[in-house]
């Protein structure tokens, strides 16, 4: 008879794949690990790690407002007037006049004809709206190539999960239709990025309206990358093809072109009402504090009166594109200011990445299971207030870069 010792020691641990998990090492010893780099100074168009002053291309911060004088003292004055945090949740005791304010307005943002909520970060954003809509018997349509949030709330719902081929909306009505003809009784969500924020390219949101009404799906768009870019007055990805009463859920975050830290949804009054009294990842999370706020609105407010920075952001942006696909460079399907520069292996990405950062110049690189094997690339985006000479400067280093490691 198996003694208990023998039993206990033939039991595995847990912390095993901790301790055999070596690639981070493998590259730092390398010298060339880019993650997790403490920046010193505000995180703007040039930032200072270790000490080295560099160009940033690869923030978020697309209205190039995380530095903006009237933002910070927007934030400033709310904490003064509020308290650092809020000590709960929105369901209880969390929910401040700023909250209900900042929904408000987002929902006016939206053309007042629908209700907004808002979330702490915009990854519980898409965890709390998908796995608290999409239950036992309904199905989850979306794109292969969605940020990691909407696959996770997928993961979380208890409804069915099926993917269609990126931005391929023959793929998608197949998908739909094989649905439909399986599980006809089933309510289906087809959820997709409006810009993907790796492959910077625009969801091809007129055709899969077609099939979702064809079929009789809801749709939910992932503005995380579009709100503030895309559209009449930067509304996103339905604005931008006249498609704003098409989209059943527009969802965004306020750490990209809101300068902040938050997500959101807007919806019908029913819906939202609904996912207030029964997503988890609401009700049991800490609201977003008194600063974050406050900053989201005043951002807002700026977003909406000065249109000249998402024009500029477009002029860079479209400037970029031209410049890298003229040195050779491969830019995949970018149409957006997400514009990757596809490498290939893992490591000539680090390696270019190490390079870029000598010059002067920091990019993300990103390797699978980000993207798939074999495609590594480094992620660059733009923002309103990039100035020309810093663009001139990353290009030059490109080049530079590019011709030295064989990519051009």
């Amino acid at each position: 008879m198996e003694t208990q010792e023998n039993t206990l020691v033939d039991m595995s641990d847990l912390f095993e794949k901790c301790y055999s998990f070596t690639r981070a090492d493998e590259v730092k010893a390398l010298g060339i690990y880019p993650y997790f780099n403490p920046i010193s100074s505000p995180p703007g168009d040039e930032v200072v790690i270790n000490g080295k002053k560099l160009i940033m291309i690869g923030s978020n911060n697309y209205m190039g407002l995380t530095n903006d004088r009237r933002v910070k003292e927007a934030a400033a004055d709310a904490a003064l007037k509020y308290g650092s945090g809020c000590t709960g949740s929105r369901f209880l005791n969390g929910t401040l006049e700023l909250h209900t304010r900042l929904e408000a307005e987002l929902a006016d943002y939206y053309g007042g004809r629908k209700a907004a909520l808002v979330y702490s970060t915009g990854f519980q954003t898409n965890l709390g709206t998908i796995s608290c809509l999409v239950g036992k018997g309904d199905t989850i349509v979306a794109d292969r190539s969605n940020h990691a949030s909407i696959v996770d709330g997928c993961r979380l719902s208890f409804g069915k999960l099926v993917k269609f081929a990126h931005n391929d909306m023959e793929d998608l009505e197949r998908v739909v239709k094989n649905v439909r003809e399986t599980n006809g009784k089933g309510g289906v969500l087809i959820v997709a990025d409006g810009v993907f924020s790796m492959e910077g390219d625009i969801i091809k949101l007129p055709e899969l309206v077609k099939v979702a009404q064809k079929y009789g799906c809801r749709v939910m768009i992932d503005d995380a990358h579009s709100v503030g870019v895309l559209g009449e007055n930067g509304r996103g990805t339905a604005s931008h093809f006249g498609l704003d009463d098409q989209v059943d859920i527009t969802m965004g975050t306020f750490s990209k072109s809101f300068a902040s830290l938050g997500g959101f949804i807007v919806a019908e009054e029913r819906v939202i009402n609904y996912i207030k009294h029964i997503s988890r990842e609401l009700i049991f999370s800490a609201s977003i504090p008194p600063s974050a706020t406050a900053a989201v609105i005043k951002a807002l407010e700026i977003i909406r009166t000065e249109p000249e920075r998402r024009e500029n952001l477009w002029k860079n942006a479209r400037r970029m594109l031209r410049e890298f696909k003229a040195l050779g460079f491969n830019t995949g399907t970018s149409e957006t200011p997400v514009v990757p520069i596809v490498i290939g292996d893992d490591l000539d990405c680090f390696r270019f990445w190490k390079e870029l950062y000598d010059n002067g110049v920091f990019a993300n690189p990103v390797i699978s299971p980000a993207v798939a094997p074999g495609q590594a690339l480094m992620r660059t985006s733009y923002t309103a207030t990039h100035t020309d000479k810093q663009l001139d400067r990353v290009l030059e280093v490109f080049e530079k870069v590019g011709k030295k490691l064989g990519v051009i």
